[in-house]
């Protein structure tokens, strides 16, 4: 289980970006952050011809398919999606992992007994102004 975050465990910021221009605004082979909707399908294929990581946050199951079909190297998401999404990505494969967001550590059992990827804490995500 991958955890981002954590106060003790050493780990790559995401990078919470609304526009295309916000990326040079971050360190390079920064791990970029955005949600997912179709006003940001601009920045997603920036990245994705850039060859810049990133992952998404995402709202439904639907929106969990887009993100792997789109490149996502991280899916995010609440932790009330989080076991369907990765009963879904293991069923398919997906080459993205699951990470659900939490509050405290003590969430951290409940995510490692569902099998989910990662989890990811509020204080990995630095947003970048435009």
């Amino acid at each position: 289980m991958i955890l981002f975050g954590h106060r003790f465990i050493e780990s790559e910021s995401f990078y919470h970006i609304d526009d295309v221009s916000s990326v040079k605004k971050t360190p390079s082979n920064s791990l970029i952050y955005l949600d997912f909707n179709e006003e940001n399908l601009d920045i997603i294929e920036h990245l994705t011809c850039n060859e810049i990581t990133f992952a998404l946050y995402v709202h439904s199951i639907k929106e969990v398919v887009y993100a792997e079909n789109l490149g996502a190297s991280y899916i995010v998401l609440d932790q009330t999606l989080a076991k369907d999404a990765q009963k879904i990505a293991n069923e398919y494969l997906f080459d993205s992992k699951i990470l659900a967001h939490i509050d405290n550590e003590d969430e951290i059992e409940n995510l490692a007994y569902q099998g989910i990827d990662g989890a990811i804490f509020l204080k990995a995500i630095i947003k970048i102004s435009s």
